[in-house]
C-alpha cells in the first residue's frame, strides 16, 4: 500500500498530468491519499512523479493518519463505533491491518471521504523541483514517507 502525498500546486500543469492526479484524487497541495501498489497505479506515479511524493506505509502511521485525519463525508470523524458498525472491524487498528493486508480499499469504505488533507510538514518540504534521491521531495521515498506523514499530521499528534 502507498500512501500519495501532493507536493507542488496546479500553475503550470500539463493537461496530461493534471487529469492523472485528478484521477488519483490528488486536486491540492498536501493531500494524500491510499493506492494500492499495482501496475496501473505504478504508471500513473511515474506519470506524476514531479508534483508528488509516495513511499510505503507503516501500520502505526496509517493508524495515526486514520484516526486524526480519516473523514467521513459532513466533515464528521472516522470513528471506532463507526468502523465497528459498517464493517465489522473492532476498531481502527483492525482497519489499518485489512488495508495494508490488500482486504479492503480506503475508498471502499462507505461515507468516507478518499482524501486526507494534511498539514504543510513542520520545518517545511525539501527542494520542490528536486527528486527525493537528490535532496528533494519529490519521487519515491520508500519507507520515510512514515516520517513526513508524522510530520503533516499536525500540532499535538504524537
Amino acid at each position: 500500500m502507498y500512501a500519495v502525498i501532493r507536493v507542488r500546486g496546479r500553475t503550470g500543469v500539463r493537461k496530461d498530468i493534471r487529469d492523472t492526479l485528478d484521477m488519483l484524487n490528488l486536486t491540492r497541495v498536501n493531500h494524500c491519499v491510499l493506492i494500492p501498489d499495482t501496475p496501473s497505479y505504478r504508471g500513473m506515479l511515474q506519470k506524476v512523479k514531479d508534483y508528488v511524493t509516495w513511499g510505503d506505509i507503516e501500520k502505526t502511521t496509517l493508524v495515526k493518519l486514520l484516526r486524526f485525519r480519516g473523514k467521513l463525508y459532513g466533515d464528521k470523524p472516522l470513528t471506532d463505533e463507526y468502523i465497528k458498525s459498517t464493517l465489522g472491524y473492532e476498531n481502527i487498528e483492525a482497519l489499518a491491518e485489512a488495508i495494508l493486508k490488500g482486504n479492503l480499499l480506503y475508498r471502499d469504505i462507505p461515507n468516507v471521504k478518499p482524501i486526507f488533507r494534511l498539514h504543510p510538514p513542520l520545518k517545511g518540504w525539501e527542494k520542490t523541483k528536486r527528486h527525493y534521491r537528490e535532496g528533494g521531495a519529490l519521487g519515491y521515498r520508500g519507507k520515510d514517507i512514515n516520517i513526513i506523514i508524522e510530520r503533516m499530521l499536525g500540532p499535538g499528534v504524537k
